[in-house]
């Protein structure tokens, strides 16, 4: 697995998105562990993976649980 990628900082990530939309805390977390696990295995078939393609896996695997957390997550670092 890529060593860029930190499960426990994407997770706290994910929940700011989730808390600025206003999703309850705990459907949050259910999400966001789903999401991570999915992505995990995913991540074990690959050898190289760049940050975009790790992002659009992300937000592929959250648009399952969140389609509104997942465009949020998408559009995160373009927010002013």
């Amino acid at each position: 697995m890529n060593k860029e990628y930190n499960r426990k900082k994407l997770a706290r990530e994910l929940k700011i998105n989730a808390t600025a939309i206003g999703l309850p805390s705990g459907a949050a977390e259910i999400f966001i562990e789903k999401t991570l696990d999915s992505l995990e295995k995913s991540l074990k078939t690959k050898e190289i993976i760049t940050k975009q393609d790790l992002n659009r896996l992300l937000i592929k695997e959250l648009r399952k649980y969140n389609k509104d957390l997942a465009y949020v997550y998408k559009i995160h670092d373009k927010i002013i």
